[in-house]
């Protein structure tokens, strides 16, 4: 006899927490709003604003202001703190970390504490009796208060620190004729201290990829920083060996095998509060084994849709597409170009207790509690196609598929999208017009691309300015011909152009932004698709909807003064 599941929790057996209750009574959330995210909150192990933020209903400064004004808390910008001034000794930095505070000032038995929910009585507690001193709050934004946590507490700064240049002594005597290092010293400890220090430069540089190259006469390893490779060593060409087995062993690789690509996964544990995950891919070259490794962030999936640089009316289309009962929601775009972050935000806030979600993922990229992930197999016959189908016997309300790459996988998902779900995936084209009329030399019929595609969104990543950016002297003219209006040049912004400071190692920028074309399928573009239309056609009445393309939302991001116009031009390339 099967054990009797027990009912959910009515809303007023939850305990909410002090901040739920604060914007229940100012009107800032509804009840089944704040109870919703409550067991969320409980279920994942995090907390009510980590899950307030993920959800999309308000940003990191809404709710600090907000929090700040209710409580009577003194508001702080962390972005004028300066970490290296910062007391070490005033709070355990281990409890620090755990608890995500930061210690600012100690005067007498008092200490001001950095947080972002100052109606965590619990955290207070611990504070007050580890720091035997009376706490006073201090409001500051979420977002920025993780990322000083991490700068401050017992994370990667400390990793660092350990990591002396006495421990990276390898013999490079002859490197030219320098015979292969034995592959069995995988554990050779300056190897593992190197590796782990360019693992944690990597995460606090904000890099996506790191390369391990090896040449005939040299070893370098490069950083892919907001979307460009930087040199940031070249160790001794003799150490080759010993890194691409360390390497290999800890992401459960062949260490012996060295002729074939090979693909792997690891995860670095940097504090109680957050662990990185690494994608592995080995490549033989004509001088060793040239290898990359992807970095998989779990926070960036939890950044919120505010996060991404859509624009509110973009926005608005893609929140209320995502929950609608059932249709396609396409992502397009190149390598690289967030497509990933994108689509795992939509899958973050639909992903609640009462809906089943399931992706299929070569292989997948971020882990998320609560959500059905599937890693893809062609050798055992685990294809997109056949994930797809046992989905479908899986009662799912929610479908993601990684890539649609064929006729067969793109037939079913848009089955499903015709039989009551949500099915979400990616596609590799140029805009949102062309991404129809690829469906269509697929093979899909024009009836089901119709019946079945309710938005898709393209996009780009286009580097952020630093705050050392200057104004620009451009002539109207110029503005013009780069595909500015004449109504846009009023004279209430002004471009601006990358300096270079040490805060963004003189390249000017620091950070990405996204660029998007959001495109709903109208009635319109139905009959157009019906009627075998090109993309161009879909393109002319996408604009007469009002729908901007990737060089139009590219240009309003140079307006708001976000990024550069020539980083326009060169990620829209139109």
């Amino acid at each position: 006899m099967a054990a009797a599941t027990s009912p959910p929790r009515p809303a007023e057996s939850i305990s909410l927490a002090g901040l739920g209750r604060a914007l229940i009574q100012h009107q800032q959330l509804r009840l089944d709003q704040a109870v919703a995210i409550q067991r969320k909150a409980d279920a994942n192990g995090s907390t009510f604003i980590d899950e307030l933020l993920g959800a999309g209903h308000m940003q990191a400064g809404q709710i600090a202001k907000f929090a700040a004004e209710v409580f009577g808390h003194p508001l702080l910008d962390l972005s004028a703190v300066d970490p290296a001034s910062l007391p070490g000794d005033v709070l355990d930095r281990k409890l620090a970390t755990e608890v995500r505070v930061v210690p600012l000032a100690k005067r007498g038995g008092r200490v001001s504490i950095a947080l972002s929910d100052p109606t965590d009585s619990k955290t207070l507690d611990r504070i007050r009796f580890s720091a035997q001193a009376t706490v006073d709050p201090i409001v500051v934004e979420h977002d920025k208060l993780l990322r000083l946590v991490e700068k401050v507490g017992q994370s990667a700064a400390d990793q660092l620190a350990e990591l002396t240049d006495d421990a990276l002594e390898v013999d490079v005597t002859n490197e030219e004729q320098a015979p292969a290092a034995d592959t069995s010293e995988v554990d050779d400890a300056p190897v593992v201290r190197f590796l782990q220090k360019i693992l944690v430069d990597a995460i606090q540089g904000g890099a996506s990829d790191i390369h391990f190259e090896p040449y005939e006469k040299f070893y370098r390893i490069r950083l892919r920083i907001d979307g460009e490779l930087r040199e940031v060593a070249q160790p001794p060409l003799a150490i080759k060996e010993k890194l691409a087995s360390r390497i290999k062993v800890i992401s459960r690789l062949d260490i012996s095998e060295k002729r074939v690509p090979q693909d792997g996964r690891m995860k670095l544990v940097l504090s109680n509060q957050r662990a990185i995950d690494f994608r592995v891919s080995t490549l033989p070259t004509l001088f060793g084994e040239k290898i990359v490794m992807r970095i998989l962030d779990p926070s960036s999936a939890k950044l919120g849709i505010d996060a991404l640089g859509y624009e509110p009316d973009q926005k608005e289309m893609l929140l209320a597409a995502i929950h609608r009962p059932y249709g396609m929601i396409l992502v397009t775009g190149p390598t690289g170009s967030g497509k990933t972050v994108s689509l795992y935000t939509c899958l973050n806030i639909l992903n609640d207790a009462g809906v089943n979600i399931s992706t299929a993922e070569d292989p997948a990229e971020i882990n998320l509690p609560g959500v059905n992930q599937v890693n893809v197999n062609d050798k055992a016959g685990l294809t997109f196609s056949a994930a797809l189908k046992s989905f479908l016997r899986q009662d799912p309300d929610v479908i993601m598929v990684g890539e649609i790459r064929d006729l067969e996988t793109a037939d079913i998902a848009i089955k499903a999208a015709q039989t009551g779900h949500m099915v979400l995936s990616t596609l590799h084209t140029n805009d949102a017009p062309t991404t129809l009329t690829r469906l269509a030399n697929m093979g899909v019929a024009a009836f089901n691309i119709a019946s079945s595609v309710i938005l898709i969104t393209a996009q780009r990543l286009a580097r952020r300015l630093c705050s050392c950016k200057q104004p620009l002297e451009a002539d109207e003219a110029a503005l013009l011909k780069v595909g500015f209006r004449e109504a846009d040049l009023d004279g209430t912004w002004v471009p601006y152009r990358p300096v270079g400071c040490e805060r963004c190692n003189g390249g000017g920028y620091k950070g990405r932004v996204g660029i998007y074309q959001v495109m709903p399928i109208s009635e319109e573009t139905q009959k157009i698709i019906l009627a075998g239309g090109n993309a161009l056609q879909i393109a002319k009445q996408a604009e007469l909807e009002g729908v901007r393309d990737l060089r139009r939302s590219g240009l309003m991001k140079v307006m708001q003064g976000m990024t550069s116009i020539e980083e326009v031009l060169a990620v829209t390339n139109e």
